[in-house]
């Protein structure tokens, strides 16, 4: 089934990759963190870790490579890093602003649904000027259980007061896909450059943008 019968009364935002092309930002981050010490970060490696929590990323790295350190410190500094980074410049996804008009003029609910830290969040978030526009944000300090787990769409259901069918969900990774449909919500999967040869088959629908047909026809 595509969609329930009852109406969409909230929509739930990946952000990485998803509202940002952010994710060039995160390559260049986790190059410099392996790089440091002597390791490179190959393809397969990010397509590993997209859309998961820090310490499944960090944990990752610490494994593959024998690191010394503890994935918090890991995270801390790849996060130093990607902000660093950040001041190179980022841009939006396609379509972005045009669903966000649609959506606020129809009086949908928002919220970010993202596996990054707060910290990164927040600075990504002012540097575009849209903090404002969200009811809410979770991100990987508000769940025990990361993507691919349903858990932070079934909370972000639950926050919003609404049943998880009645919510829909716009990610961009294997991780997230998933996560969204064991939650039992809508799942429109956006592709892009990055995420090209990922397995996106857990969502229901496809879209080639923000403003693709696919996703507008459910608010207009």
């Amino acid at each position: 089934m595509i969609r329930s019968s009852e109406p969409f009364l909230a929509v739930a935002f990946d952000m990485d990759g998803l509202m940002f092309d952010t994710e060039d930002v995160y390559w260049k981050a986790a190059s410099a963190l392996l790089g440091k010490r002597g390791f490179i970060y190959t393809d397969e490696l990010c397509a590993d870790i997209m859309g998961r929590p820090p310490q499944y990323c960090f944990e990752t790295f610490k494994k593959m490579f024998s690191l010394p350190e503890a994935w918090q410190e890991l995270q801390r500094e790849s996060e130093d890093f990607f902000l660093q980074f950040l001041d190179d410049g980022f841009s939006e996804m396609p379509g972005l602003h045009e669903l966000l008009d649609i959506l606020d003029a129809k009086h949908y609910r928002k919220c970010i649904c993202t596996s990054s830290s707060i910290r990164v969040v927040s600075e990504v978030l002012k540097r575009k000027g849209l903090t404002e526009r969200f009811e809410f944000v979770l991100t990987a300090e508000d769940i025990t259980a990361g993507k691919p787990n349903p858990e932070i769409y079934l909370k972000a259901a639950e926050q919003f007061g609404v049943k998880p069918h009645q919510m829909l969900v716009l990610e961009d990774s294997t991780a997230g896909t998933q996560a969204a449909k064991a939650a039992g919500c809508l799942c429109i999967a956006v592709r892009a450059e990055h995420n090209k040869t990922s397995d996106l088959s857990a969502a229901h629908q496809m879209a080639n943008s923000l403003n693709d047909k696919q996703i507008l026809q459910h608010f207009l």
